[in-house]
C-alpha cells in the first residue's frame, strides 16, 4: 500500500506523520510504502529544527528530509493520500477524488492536526503525539485489510 502524507509545506506536520508511521510500520511489519509532500512546498528544504527534534524524541528520524511539492504522479502513485485538515483535502479532491481523507477521518478521530510551524519545541511535541495517535489507528485499519 503507497500511502501519501500531505500538509502545506511539507516541513512539520507531513514529514513527521510519514517518520512516524513508518516507524510504526517497521515495528508491525506492515508492507507499505510512505511519502510526503506539500500542497505550497518549495523544494528542497529541511524540516523545521523542532520537527526534527520531536520526530526523534519519538524514535523517527527526519534528519535527511528534504520537502517536496504534491505531484500529479505523486497522487497517481497513492492509494490513501492523508492530508492534515479539511482545506488540505478540499484542495486535493479534485485531482485525487476518493482516495483522500483528513488523516483524523481515517484514523476515525475528530479534527485536524494544527500547524506548528513557528512554535516552540512543546508545540511540535504536541503535534507529534496527536500524529502518533491517529497513525497507531490507521497501522491498526492496514495491518486488518491484510496490507
Amino acid at each position: 500500500m503507497n500511502i501519501l502524507f500531505v500538509c502545506t509545506g511539507n516541513t512539520c506536520r507531513s514529514p513527521m506523520a510519514a517518520a512516524l508511521m513508518n516507524k510504526i510500520a517497521v515495528e508491525n511489519n506492515l508492507d507499505v510504502r510512505i511519502e510526503s509532500a506539500g500542497i505550497f512546498a518549495a523544494a528542497g528544504q529541511k524540516a523545521s529544527d523542532n520537527a526534527v527534534k520531536a520526530a526523534a524524541e519519538m524514535g523517527a528520524d527526519l534528519s535527511e528530509h528534504i520537502s517536496k511539492p504534491i505531484t500529479r504522479e505523486l497522487l497517481d502513485a497513492s492509494d490513501i493520500i492523508l492530508a492534515m485538515t479539511e482545506e488540505h483535502k478540499r484542495l486535493l479532491k479534485p485531482e485525487a477524488g476518493s482516495k483522500v481523507y483528513t488523516l483524523c477521518e481515517y484514523a476515525g478521530t475528530d479534527g485536524s492536526v494544527s500547524d506548528p510551524y513557528g512554535g516552540d519545541l512543546d508545540v511540535y511535541r504536541e503535534c507529534a503525539r496527536r500524529l502518533y495517535g491517529a497513525l497507531l489507528k490507521v497501522s491498526e485499519k492496514i495491518a486488518q485489510s491484510g496490507n
